[in-house]
């Protein structure tokens, strides 16, 4: 049998290829939780790292802005941040594709997040990041305010189709998410002039880490929900699914026939 098997080109899987290809998708699944906490820690501790800053009204920008003495610690961290989300985003597409459409499109804008993010914290020097406060001004920081609005859009596209990818409780949440984002984002974007002209920004930190954490948070939530989601097995993901009875079908009437001729 597997002679003829091999003779005729087909690929059996051993008994531990499902098993491992299990551990293998939960472990990218589980990049969309450690990014999360990822980015969180790199903020705490960039600030920490920061002499003078004030988590309340100075922006996140500013952790890794060019010359900031938390950039060396903070920019690394960000490129393993982003990594962790393109894995996330290649878990979606690799298994939960089979079973969601919205996943499939959701994987596709995390992985191009991701990938953004990655290009333009490791890959091009300081051309994306914005000066300190007070060297730069709208102009000079234009690259940086465009490419967050790029990953900005991405994330809430992502928001918008997974919230279509499980329940209604993580609709909610999801849209919930997006409210948030939406609305702290334009309220802090009321402070880029005053930030640009190097002038107080009080309440500046505050709101945009509501809107940041809301947002970041979202793919540890969705990687978390289906890491705790019933998986089923291998081989019953593979059987065929029972094919319910037709009465229009010609066997089923011909049997029908059959029991009621005299």
């Amino acid at each position: 049998m597997r002679i003829n098997a091999m003779v005729r080109g087909e690929v059996r899987p051993t008994a531990g290829q499902p098993r491992r290809r299990r551990v293998g998708q939960r472990l990218l699944l589980l990049g969309g939780v450690l990014s999360s906490l990822l980015y969180v820690a790199t903020d705490a501790l960039g600030g920490l790292l920061y002499p003078g800053y004030s988590f309340f009204s100075q922006a996140i920008s500013e952790l890794s802005a060019i010359g900031a003495p938390s950039e060396p610690v903070v920019g690394p961290l960000y490129v393993a941040y982003n990594l962790l989300v393109v894995a996330f985003g290649a878990g979606l597409l690799r298994e939960e594709s089979r079973r969601s459409g919205p996943l499939r499109v959701v994987g596709a804008l995390l992985m191009a997040y991701g990938a953004i993010g990655f290009v333009t914290t490791a890959l091009t020097g300081t051309y994306f990041r914005m000066e300190q406060r007070g060297a730069g001004s709208l102009a000079t920081d234009a690259p940086h305010l465009v490419i967050t609005g790029v990953l900005v859009v991405l994330l809430l596209l992502a928001m918008g189709f997974g919230a279509f990818a499980l329940g209604k409780r993580f609709r909610a949440y999801s849209f919930a998410t997006m409210g948030i984002a939406v609305l702290f984002g334009a309220w802090t974007g009321t402070f880029a002039a005053r930030l640009g002209a190097g002038e107080p920004t009080p309440g500046l930190g505050l709101l945009e880490r509501v809107d940041v954490y809301a947002s970041v948070a979202w793919p540890g939530v969705l990687a978390l929900a289906l890491l705790r989601r019933p998986r089923l097995s291998h081989r019953d993901a593979r059987a065929p699914v029972p094919r319910k009875a037709d009465p229009s079908d010609a066997r089923f009437t011909g049997r029908q026939t059959e029991e009621v001729a005299p």
